[in-house]
């Protein structure tokens, strides 16, 4: 029988983020992202998607935004591993630029509209360098609903979050421009990886990952290992 798998995609994406993801021996689930209440905190948002989570003592992947929401998650149940991806652990690893906006809600004045158009910023930003990347990059930025993507993005910069469970295991790209490998404490690194190494370094992944899952262990790999 498979092993349940929970993912949880990246601010306001889906899972064509993880089209190229494959773990054997494992049943993917993608939890879906829903229509955030009004003034909700992260943590009550992360209560509402255990609806999603029927498996007792999940493993969880969390890709960005989703890597943070699973910590959220992983706080209100049991689970054998969280994994993150390209993603943030605690307040200290959102780079302190963002957290100054919060606090001054400088990011409120940004419209969505601006925010959902990709370009040659947003390309460089999230690593993407491939035609069909950028089109699908494209694609799920014009399919993300514009509620979600402001509400997300201000509990990022308003995150409070200062530790985490034991069971976590984080990769990042060296060359991630969303969220600096400097300001990151992570057990493996992906020489060059950018932001959504998911569809760019995914073979990689695949063996990372399923290194971690089978069979299940807790010991990291070191920081340096690339």
């Amino acid at each position: 029988m498979h092993k349940q798998l929970y993912i949880l995609s990246g601010l306001g994406a889906d899972e064509r983020a993880f089209k190229h993801i494959g773990i054997p021996g494992y049943e993917i689930h993608f939890i879906k992202w829903i229509p955030p209440q009004q003034r909700e905190t992260i943590q009550h948002y992360a209560g509402r998607l255990l609806a999603q989570i029927p498996t007792p003592d999940p493993v969880l992947i969390g890709l960005s935004f989703g890597g943070m929401m699973a910590i959220e998650i992983a706080r209100q149940i049991t689970t054998t591993r969280v994994i993150l991806i390209a993603s943030a652990k605690t307040k200290h690893e959102i780079p302190f630029y963002y957290r100054l906006a919060g606090w001054l809600g400088i990011h409120r004045l940004v419209p969505a509209r601006i925010l959902k158009h990709a370009n040659s910023f947003s390309y460089w930003l999230f690593g993407i360098k491939n035609r069909d990347d950028k089109g699908l990059f494209k694609e799920i930025l014009r399919d993300t609903d514009p509620v979600f993507l402001k509400w997300a993005i201000d509990t990022v910069v308003r995150w409070k979050n200062v530790d985490y469970p034991a069971d976590i295991f984080h990769i990042h790209g060296t060359c991630d421009h969303v969220l600096p490998i400097r300001y990151v404490k992570t057990n493996f690194r992906i020489h060059r990886g950018g932001h959504l190494i998911t569809l760019t370094r995914a073979e990689e992944l695949n063996q990372i990952i399923g290194d971690q899952l089978e069979p299940l262990t807790k010991i990291p790999l070191p920081a340096e290992h690339e």
